[in-house]
């Protein structure tokens, strides 16, 4: 399955670089070199994309666990305050 995905973003990757550097635009002149470029951008893409994945999952499950820390804690302060009130 992930090299199936990989391959599809790959595939993608290259025909959005294709029509970016051979299309109407022409941001390199050289046509071997904008296929060249393309080619190597999707074979990046279909290589890089799980690393790429798992890197923003992981920073997802933080976040998430420091937002229950902080509920936690916010929730045991306000509980603490209503039991020894000011003053």
């Amino acid at each position: 399955m992930q090299r199936i995905i990989g391959i599809i973003l790959g595939a993608i990757l290259t025909y959005l670089l294709l029509l970016l550097f051979d299309g109407g635009t022409r941001i390199i002149n050289d046509e071997n070199s904008a296929y060249l470029v393309a080619v190597i951008g999707g074979a990046i893409m279909s290589w890089l994309w799980p690393i790429v994945i798992a890197w923003w999952l992981v920073r997802r499950h933080r976040r998430r666990q420091e937002d229950q820390v902080n509920q936690e804690v916010a929730r045991q302060l306000a509980e603490q305050q209503k039991t020894n009130p000011p003053g």
